[in-house]
């Protein structure tokens, strides 16, 4: 029996206004059942069925990142794509997280945390004497490439490179890969140049950054080769980079609507980090994540046959009333609450994720800090709810304290 017999939901949101109408609809698909149709193929919704999934082994990450989909098979971009930490499963995928994992320790997250107040003070206090800033390109957009390019030991010049490569190779997510292949592998391909340099150099003098890390990193013996070294660090540059931006802004955005959670913050900073959490979980700008049956499965009753996409819907998991409390309320000082499923889960959760609540919560503190009666000066616009969205712009004004 195959999924398609069964009477799902249908639920489509991709094309919805704002993030508030997106996450109605998928509220309104979760009420009937756990498992929906959605646009490009079953959509798991529940919060028990999400985490189940996302841990099972049973379900892989589809092959090319979803490219196929697409109608690309093969070509480099395919190549890179299937051999990317993202786009690999099983054992090939467990020796380089067990490889890379021995890099990303959290000591090398607290050596960034002077850079990462750093670079936020310096994007924010210009903004002070103005009272009014456009959030998506005055903070959200240049604050978390200087912070990656420090992570790698990149000098922070060189930031505006790095910013440049990650908004082209960030497009193999979208869902113009074949009109953006030839600038996607341009840049890819620059990128490589430069990280070849830079193990090349560090080869005769390790330091202690990440790509120093990664050349020290040891498992019973193996190493990492050269190509798997480029690797990691694009898909470095790529994680650390579009999601915080979109992130960020985000929060800024649905705190206009929230101005008492705003002032607590900006009266509690200590509340920064359960802050970051809470804004993952209600506003997120990662909505699923793709997987693909290995096997036939079975998910709330629905079976669903083996080679069959599957996206994850964490968003809808986040807001499970079944899970949360007032699952539709902001609510900063939230407590044991079940952990939100944004950065996923599994073999794949996200490597960089205490990186990201780091840099996100600096970022909230700071802007609460100085930053207060936070409005916006004119409506927010959304990019569309697919991949990674968020905020086109967000123009705000603000008093200073």
């Amino acid at each position: 029996m195959s999924a398609a017999v069964i009477d799902l939901p249908a639920l489509s949101y991709e094309d919805a206004p704002d993030a508030h109408e997106a996450h109605r609809r998928i509220a309104r698909a979760r009420r009937t059942a756990a498992v929906a149709q959605g646009a490009h193929g079953l959509e798991l919704l529940t919060y028990e069925v999400v985490h189940a999934a996302l841990r099972d082994p049973r379900m892989c990450v589809p092959r090319g990142l979803g490219l196929e989909a697409q109608g690309i098979t093969s070509g480099q971009l395919w190549d890179r794509a299937v051999t990317s930490l993202l786009g690999l499963d099983g054992e090939d995928h467990g020796r380089l997280r067990r490889l890379v994992c021995k890099a990303f320790t959290p000591r090398s997250v607290k050596r960034l945390e002077r850079t990462i107040t750093g670079i936020i003070t310096g994007l924010v206090e210009p903004l002070l004497p103005v009272g009014r800033c456009e959030v998506v390109e005055d903070v959200a957009r240049p604050y978390p490439v200087p912070v990656i390019a420090e992570l790698l030991g990149a000098p922070s010049e060189d930031s505006k490179l790095f910013s440049g490569w990650a908004d082209d190779v960030f497009k193999l997510f979208g869902w113009n890969v074949a009109e953006d292949e030839p600038l996607i592998l341009a840049s890819w391909g620059e990128l490589d140049d430069y990280i070849d340099g830079m193990v090349a150099d560090r080869r005769t003098s390790l330091s202690d950054d990440l790509i120093s890390e990664l050349i020290r990193a040891e498992d019973d013996g193996d190493r990492l080769t050269i190509e798997e070294l480029r690797m990691l660090a694009a898909g470095i540059l790529m994680a650390g980079t579009d999601t915080t931006r979109n992130q960020l802004a985000a929060a800024v955005d649905v705190l206009c609507d929230h101005p008492d959670q705003w002032e607590l913050l900006a009266e509690h900073p200590e509340l920064a980090m359960n802050a970051v959490e809470e804004l993952m979980r209600f506003y997120p700008v990662v909505f699923g994540t793709m997987r693909m049956t290995t096997e036939d499965v079975e998910y709330a009753g629905v079976p669903i046959a083996a080679g069959t996409f599957v996206l994850c819907n964490t968003a809808g998991a986040n807001r499970d009333p079944a899970v949360y409390d007032e699952p539709d309320t902001l609510d900063i000082t939230r407590r044991a609450a079940a952990p939100m499923q944004t950065f996923g889960a599994g073999p794949h959760y996200c490597l960089g994720a205490n990186l990201a609540r780091r840099e996100l919560a600096e970022a909230l503190a700071v802007m609460a800090g100085q930053m207060r009666n936070l409005r916006r000066a004119a409506p927010a616009t959304w990019k569309p709810v697919v991949g990674v969205t968020g905020p086109a712009s967000v123009p705000i004004e603000f008093d200073v304290r």
